[in-house]
């Protein structure tokens, strides 16, 4: 097949979103057949900062970030942190990686995640560490095999959550980075009841008139430290050289590397125009639904790197928001 450029693939999803092909940073607002510019919705500008910390006090973070700049953040009264369970921002031992979201021009720290990992993958296998439970995931072919540690604290409440806890089922789940391992300690979603190669299959009739497709919108720790973009599932196998590519259960039109897409958390009115920049060929495969502020359609049609997912609003312990996508 030949290779075919974002500017075309831009050109044939327009055609299938039945819309007008726009310049990239442009949103057509449904209903109205008009454009604007990506807005920041209910609120002031989110910052993320990532970085490893340097020092911390009950009042004031200090973050070295990858650029080798020192951030110093006022902690707000509010503020909470997560490190494998909810702790007081003071509590962060130095040399933790965090992702702070930032307010009032970046300077706030509002919340801050410290050595935040998500896992997801197919189950390969099962073991036992004394009472803990050792988890072989395949997290496809561009995350590989990963071996986790799920604490006997957490596996009851991840059991509940995954019910077919064997081979060839779909995992997901928050957990944080100890000692080079991951530890998983919040199920992410509920675990879709059939195997992994068993996708439900999108919804037959699709109309091809609506401007926007709503759906979830998940992150994953897949990406560069501190890159900003999305995973998108419908990619071609040629132009994303993956063979696992292609299959989501929500009618998707296909796009390219590099394409412009419009992601807007539905829950805070925030929108972002964002590169893919990977494929998600993990994310199609779960038909499952995001809970919050009501509840999606099913199908994850985007995944976020962590930076995007809190620039838009998102929680990363929480895992997912409602979203609503079209072409950038």
């Amino acid at each position: 097949m030949p290779y075919r450029s974002a500017d075309r693939r831009r050109v044939l999803a327009a055609a299938a979103l039945g819309r007008p092909l726009t310049e990239p940073g442009a949103e057509l607002e449904p209903g109205t057949g008009s454009e604007s510019a990506p807005d920041e919705g209910e609120g002031e500008p989110l910052r993320p900062v990532i970085g490893e910390i340097l020092d911390v006090s009950p009042h004031l973070i200090i973050v070295d970030t990858p650029e080798g700049r020192e951030e110093r953040l006022v902690i707000a009264p509010w503020a909470t942190a997560w490190r494998g369970e909810t702790v007081s921002p003071a509590d962060l031992p130095v040399g933790a990686h965090v992702i702070i979201r930032a307010l009032r021009n970046g300077r706030v720290a509002d919340r801050i995640w410290a050595d935040i990992t998500r896992i997801t993958g197919v189950i390969q296998s099962i073991g036992t560490q004394r009472k803990d439970l050792t988890v072989e995931l395949y997290c496809g072919p561009h995350g590989g095999r990963r071996t986790i540690v799920i604490p006997y604290g957490a596996s009851g409440r991840l059991r509940v959550r995954h019910p077919k806890f064997e081979a060839g089922y779909l995992f997901d789940a928050i957990g944080v980075r100890e000692g080079g391992v991951a530890h998983a300690r919040l199920p992410a979603t509920s675990q879709p009841p059939y195997r992994w190669t068993a996708v439900p299959k999108p919804p037959p009739g699709y109309s091809g008139l609506q401007s926007r497709i709503s759906g979830t919108a998940t992150w994953s720790d897949a990406f560069d430290w501190g890159e900003q973009g999305v995973a998108y599932p419908m990619l071609e196998r040629a132009d994303s050289d993956c063979q696992d590519a292609g299959v989501s259960c929500t009618a998707l039109p296909y796009l390219a590397l590099g394409s412009a897409l419009s992601v807007r958390n539905v829950c805070t009115g925030r929108t972002s125009v964002l590169p893919i920049v990977a494929c998600g060929c993990m994310a199609g495969r779960f038909c499952d639904r995001c809970l919050e502020c009501g509840t999606s359609p099913r199908g994850r049609i985007v995944e976020l790197s962590p930076v995007s997912f809190v620039e838009l609003g998102g929680d990363l312990t929480k895992g997912c928001f409602n979203a609503r996508v079209g072409l950038g």
